[in-house]
């Protein structure tokens, strides 16, 4: 009996009530409260047949919901759902409240914006709205964009540190180490093996393999130009916490650039990545041919240098000239990288044109999720085939045949 009771609980709540669910089952306490606040979003009187938070209606007529542009209301639904439901189904509930229903505008709204559950989307949406944020909303939209900041660099920080150190040290391997504390005995024993003699039991080095005294210098330049149009908000926010890890590692000269119809320069901002977001504009058209002419200026040492482009590549400026562009700064020896987005979304939209364009010239052309990105950085550094390790790491085929 406690079985089919659950069972028909389970089943009222995925159908929301009325004289659809058939089930005859009513909810109480917890359950109800639980229903209303599905019914607020997903309700019958949200547009296109959707409810809207807050609207708290009979259950026995059918989810309906809605509250207009009520932020009281909406601040108590937030804490409502904050309270029924885990924090991943927050951050989803909360991002279909923000596009269905229009709740943008109410994000101004300090009260809003300390009942959110911060995550990457809110911050994007946020960042959008900077240009028209009043200053009683700002230091409250600072505190969400610090509290997701200050997490993703607890979860990506020490990975993309130790994964760029470790292929910087690698690169920098002898095969002339000049003191026995800098040979890799690991290494050199793997290398000699074809020496080895079974009557002595030893190997014998005839190549040795080390690696060289770790440089103080700048030993690769990197630099990222992130596209700030509406779509690669996420991309944004993700590349902003990269590139302040990327700078904090001597070794690496670190530049970051974003983009629209203009370039700002925001490298001088990468000790704080939260002012560096707040110095994104996102919105607005795209020219990548301007922002590559500009990096362009900011490499010194080809040979030594990855360019990191994040774009979906819709290029409004001048195509021709961008891939022009493309192909002098590979043919100078720039490690040039492609990322048609650096998020969790899934699948991004692109310009598969000049997606298969810049394959077919040997630069690939993929999505990357936050978490592999270190060791796409660590793969670059070494100068492997960035193509193989997307098709490796990723499932991803990038070449002229991109569908």
């Amino acid at each position: 009996m406690a079985d089919q009771d659950e069972r028909l609980r389970r089943w009222r709540l995925v159908l929301g009530g009325g004289d659809a669910d058939g089930t005859g089952h009513g909810l109480r306490g917890a359950d109800a409260g639980m229903d209303a606040a599905l019914a607020a979003l997903y309700g019958q009187g949200a547009p296109g047949g959707q409810g809207g938070p807050g609207g708290r209606g009979e259950r026995g007529s059918g989810r309906e919901g809605g509250l207009g542009a009520s932020a009281p209301r909406v601040a108590r639904w937030l804490g409502d759902i904050r309270t029924y439901f885990p924090s991943t189904v927050v951050q989803v509930m909360q991002k279909d409240a923000i596009e269905r229903l229009n709740l943008t505008r109410l994000l101004l709204e300090p009260e809003m914006l300390e009942a959110v559950e911060p995550d990457v989307h809110l911050v994007g949406t946020l960042l959008s709205l900077n240009r028209v944020m009043p200053d009683q909303a700002r230091e409250s939209a600072r505190a969400v964009v610090r509290a997701v900041v200050a997490e993703l660099e607890r979860r990506l920080a020490q990975k993309t540190r130790a994964a760029v150190t470790g292929a910087l040290d690698r690169s920098a391997r002898s095969h002339r180490p000049k003191r026995v504390a800098d040979i890799d005995w690991d290494r050199t024993i793997r290398a000699n093996l074809k020496n080895y003699l079974p009557e002595h039991g030893t190997v014998v080095p005839s190549r040795l393999v080390g690696y060289a005294r770790r440089q103080r210098a700048v030993q690769r330049e990197v630099v990222l130009a992130i596209d700030q149009s509406g779509s690669m908000a996420a991309s944004v926010v993700y590349a902003g916490v990269f590139g302040a890890v990327l700078a904090s590692t001597r070794s690496l000269k670190t530049s970051l650039v974003v983009f629209d119809t203009s370039v700002a320069d925001l490298t001088d901002q990468l000790h704080d990545p939260v002012e560096l977001l707040f110095g994104a504009q996102l919105g607005g058209g795209t020219d990548i041919n301007r922002a590559i002419a500009y990096c362009q200026g900011l490499i010194t040492r080809p040979t030594d240098s990855i360019f990191v482009l994040i774009s979906d590549l819709y290029e409004g400026g001048i195509r021709q000239e961008m891939l022009r562009r493309v192909a002098a700064m590979t043919q100078a020896g720039v490690q040039v990288i492609v990322l048609l987005a650096l998020s969790d979304e899934g699948a991004p939209f692109y310009d598969h044109e000049n997606a298969a364009a810049l394959a077919a010239m040997g630069v690939p052309a993929f999505a990357c999720t936050p978490d592999a990105f270190p060791d796409l950085m660590a793969a670059a550094i070494e100068r492997r085939d960035i193509g193989r390790w997307a098709e490796r790491n990723l499932g991803v085929r990038p070449g002229p045949a991109v569908p």
